[in-house]
């Protein structure tokens, strides 16, 4: 088995070798011209170039336009959200009863180590890079990204990585369970993950590891984009503030990706060359945690730093005001940029090491929220005395802000040691980040498809399933995960597929209460994200065509953006007529949605 994980690792190791080698061969990737058209310069002139795009198939696999590539990345969040959210109602149904409803300790632990990865590598990371690579160039006016090649190659890297990170689930029953799912958390610890002797643990790594290539590849293509493809009306005063996020984010790629590559690569070498990086007479399983975490905590705010930006740049549009204190919103995101790298050791205040380093990363932990709550109070000041328009996209923003509190109050309780002390690894901390993957980024995620949808679909989707969509969403989010907040503080620990209580510690009924209420809160959830599903999929294919540039109505408070002009220009271009009967989900043209 040894050798045939060494044959394995070789090979990946070759094809990227070899991917990488073919790169160093293609030539003036920066003055590559897309296939969508756009401009291309010669001397002091830019004449614009108009090609036809491949029909089918052919077109989406050989695609550099920013656009294609956007949407790309969307379809493969999605499906990432469809298999994360079934295997978390999988999680949910076992826990039902504490004995567990329908899955072994061993499928439990491989189904609950796949969800958090799927969930933050393969939806939280690209589900960004879809509105980035769609909509930074138009809002800053840019012909596309800097490297479109480099752009559709990564990613291009994200599906093998998905067939890596999941595979022990299709090669189990055509192996006789010789390689099955890793069963080692989405953390991997060691020295867990070097004693397991499964080769899917392996191809999990090496999937993870594709992904931040593919990550860091995009990082610095948007650094070099916003860098150097603006518009010359574009300077740094006036850049939108989901550009400050997305530039922002790419900065922390940079810095905790390779890190986690690194990481990855000794734990690779640990667990088949027998080297000793993280053994106990060697560097020590602490190690591993400290070079995880430092990357992993920058990772959350790459997750939730461009859904701020998303926020921040939607929530305006229907309060009828612009962003209280911009200037500000972007100092916060640049300081949370910068203390992100000081919080790593907060998730390892129970290990044991020295309190003078825990005090330290307590103080940094506490001051990172400064920074998050100045976001907050200029998103309420925004709304304050505005004209609100309560469509699909501004509940969604008012629910991540809602959301956003919650999950943030919790993780400043957790960042107090003697408060973590008690509440480490109890579902206290899977409510608290649950609050904010799924309440906030996810929301903001929503608030982003709703708001662009027209853009990027020619289409208006159907406003009262949106809605619907928002509330079964909004329910579901806080039945769940307060019914997990509770179960903390009732010394409820993570991870464990059944659960038997003694008396003293907490009444096992109260227990199973909250976990039977947590798994109805899972079940409206999912409900809410079928009504999604069906309204995006209806609405792209049949729903009414959108023939007004500002389908919001934007332009009446001096709000329209520059994607909204794009849009504007592309529609008149290729239907110059309008139809004034359209309705957009404000209701009628001069009316509030509300």
């Amino acid at each position: 088995m040894v050798a045939g994980d060494i044959v394995l690792t070789g090979l990946m190791a070759v094809l990227l070798v070899g991917v990488a080698a073919l790169l160093t061969r293609v030539e003036n990737w920066r003055s590559y011209t897309p296939l969508a058209g756009g401009g291309a310069v010669t001397g002091d002139e830019t004449t614009v170039i108009n090609r036809e795009k491949p029909a089918g198939i052919i077109r989406w696999l050989t695609t550099v336009d920013h656009k294609d590539i956007g949407l790309l990345y969307g379809l493969y969040a999605i499906i990432a959200l469809a298999v994360g959210g079934i295997m978390a109602m999988l999680i949910r149904i076992q826990l039902v009863t504490p004995a567990g409803a329908i899955l072994g300790n061993n499928a439990y632990n491989s189904i609950l180590t796949s969800h958090g990865i799927t969930m933050l590598f393969l939806f939280g990371t690209p589900i960004i890079a879809a509105f980035a690579n769609y909509f930074i160039p138009l809002l800053i006016g840019a012909d596309d990204m800097a490297f479109p090649r480099i752009n559709a190659i990564a990613f291009w890297l994200l599906p093998p990585a998905a067939l890596l990170i999941w595979a022990g689930f299709f090669l189990a029953p055509v192996t006789d369970n010789m390689i099955e799912p890793a069963r080692t958390a989405w953390t991997m610890y060691t020295p867990l993950s070097v004693e397991q002797a499964n080769p899917g643990v392996d191809l999990m790594l090496l999937g993870l590891h594709l992904s931040g290539v593919a990550a860091t590849m995009g990082a610095i293509n948007f650094i070099a984009t916003i860098f150097t493809e603006r518009n010359e009306e574009v300077n740094w005063a006036n850049l939108d503030i989901f550009s400050w996020t997305i530039l922002t984010q790419s900065a922390l790629i940079l810095f905790a990706f390779p890190l986690l590559g690194s990481a990855i690569v000794m734990l690779l070498l640990d667990r088949n060359l027998a080297t000793t990086f993280f053994a106990v007479e060697g560097g020590g399983p602490l190690l591993w945690q400290h070079l995880f975490w430092f990357f992993g905590h920058p990772e959350v705010y790459i997750l939730v730093l461009p859904p701020m930006g998303l926020v921040s740049l939607i929530l305006p549009k229907f309060s009828g005001r612009k962003l209280f204190g911009f200037k500000f919103v972007v100092y916060s995101t640049l300081a949370i940029g910068v203390l992100s790298f000081g919080v790593w050791a907060h998730h390892m205040f129970s290990t044991g090491m020295d309190p003078r380093l825990r005090a330290s990363f307590m103080a940094v932990s506490l001051a990172i929220a400064i920074p998050s709550a100045v976001k907050t109070f200029n998103w309420i000041t925004t709304m304050w005395n505005g004209r609100l328009r309560l469509t699909t996209p501004m509940l969604f923003c008012i629910g991540f802000v809602s959301n956003f509190i919650i999950g943030g109050v919790t993780g400043v309780f957790l960042a107090s040691i003697p408060v973590d002390l008690i509440l480490h690894d109890t579902y206290y901390v899977v409510g608290h980040f649950h609050y904010i993957v799924m309440g906030a980024i996810g929301f903001a995620a929503f608030a982003g498809i709703y708001y662009w949808f027209p853009v990027f679909t020619g289409r208006m989707y159907q406003r009262t399933l949106g809605k619907a969509h928002f509330w079964f969403s909004m329910v579901g989010t806080n039945i769940t995960f307060f019914a997990m907040l509770a179960l903390g503080y009732l010394g409820m620990p993570r991870r464990y597929a059944t659960y038997q209580f003694d008396g003293a510690i907490a009444p096992l009924t109260q227990v199973s209460t909250f976990h039977q209420a947590a798994t109805v809160g899972a079940v409206i959830l999912f409900i809410g994200q079928l009504f999604f599903v069906w309204n995006i999929v209806q609405s792209w294919l049949e729903g009414p065509k959108v023939e007004d540039g500002d389908p919001w109505n934007l332009e009446r408070d001096g709000m329209l953006d520059r994607e909204f002009q794009w849009f504007d220009e592309q529609l008149e271009a290729d239907s110059p007529e309008k139809d004034p009967s359209l309705l957009a989900d404000g209701g009628q043209e001069e009316q509030d949605d509300s």
